[in-house]
């Protein structure tokens, strides 16, 4: 694909904006009209908003951008900074002469990463969350970033990671990534990932599948503590869905993390997959073609969180958990 990002799917521009000092930050995924959405939550500890709207017996069919923040439920006010944005350019839901910009979110913690998080009376995702949206373009950078400033794993730092592909009928679709995940995502304590098998052009290093696994590959092995965790992400696509077969798409696609954590989905993440249907292709069935863009969802998907991980550089604050290039190389 041209950019190997979630923007290689036309009419979606993705802004970030963070805090060094901080140690966290705000990613958003900005579409150029309302699209048709859903969602999927796994993890036993997740944090959202506006996610019921997206459940495909709600009223509210089209939403102007999804926020993935940093900074625990702190972080939800990151989306009131987008709908600010996107007030200001007319967007919203029409009711009679008054428009709402519809933003589902959702947060990791990343608020033991280290960094400044004395912030006063009120929390500064607000203010991240507009300048992200205002940032919105087609190309942005991965790896520590964002919402994934603050971002680790259970044994190296994680990141914002994106990726894209075609199916057989020319539908693209792209993921977007921020891991942050209780596991790991690389097979024990090597250099090379779950998500090896999936990896396209050597875009997380190209080590591929080790000669044999680690004793250890398949031990437990987790972070931390409840809510310390959680993946987030985005899947999108140029076909056109309604919000069943967007939430399909969503359920699919977390198959992906499964691909590319262990281990995934437990008490301590709080894992949720967004899916969103840019509307200009049609599918040409609604049974085969759906289920190859959801298993094609779940593989980029895969790919994208590695990325996120091998694209990570390490926080400048004492005791910062090291990266995969800083141990690998």
């Amino acid at each position: 694909m041209a950019r190997n990002l979630i923007t290689d799917v036309a009419g979606i521009r993705v802004g970030q904006a963070g805090d060094a000092k901080l140690g966290s930050g705000v990613t958003v995924v900005v579409f150029e009209s309302a699209v048709t959405a859903s969602v999927d939550v796994r993890g036993g500890g997740p944090g959202t908003r506006e996610t019921a709207l997206l459940d495909p017996a709600q009223t509210v069919e089209g939403i102007d951008a999804i926020v993935l923040s940093g900074g625990s439920a702190f972080g939800l006010d990151a989306a009131s900074g987008v709908q600010a944005w996107l007030r200001e350019q007319g967007r919203g839901f029409h009711v009679r002469d008054a428009r709402v910009p519809i933003v589902p979110g959702a947060i990791l913690f990343d608020l033991l990463s280290g960094g400044d998080k004395n912030w006063g009376r009120y929390p500064p995702y607000r203010e991240l969350g507009y300048e992200a949206a205002k940032n919105a373009s087609a190309d942005f950078s991965l790896g520590s970033v964002g919402a994934g400033l603050g971002a680790t794993t259970a044994n190296l730092k994680g990141g914002i990671g994106s990726a894209s592909a075609s199916t057989r009928n020319g539908i693209t679709v792209g993921a977007l990534a921020a891991a942050n995940a209780a596991g790991s995502m690389t097979i024990g304590d090597t250099a090379h990932f779950w998500a090896a098998p999936f990896e396209q052009n050597a875009e997380f290093g190209g080590r591929g599948w080790p000669g044999s696994l680690p004793s250890d590959a398949l031990a437990f092995r987790s972070k931390g503590y409840l809510g310390e965790n959680t993946t987030l992400a985005v899947v999108a696509t140029d076909a056109k869905l309604t919000k069943a077969q967007a939430k399909r798409v969503a359920v699919m696609a977390q198959s992906g993390l499964s691909r590319a954590i262990h281990p995934v989905h437990t008490p301590l993440d709080g894992d949720v997959v967004f899916a969103a249907g840019i509307g200009t292709k049609s599918l040409p069935d609604p049974v085969f073609a759906l289920s190859e863009l959801g298993t094609l969802a779940a593989h980029v998907l895969a790919r994208a969180i590695a990325r996120g991980v091998y694209e990570a550089t390490a926080l400048s604050f004492p005791g910062s958990i090291s990266s995969w290039r800083d141990r690998f190389g």
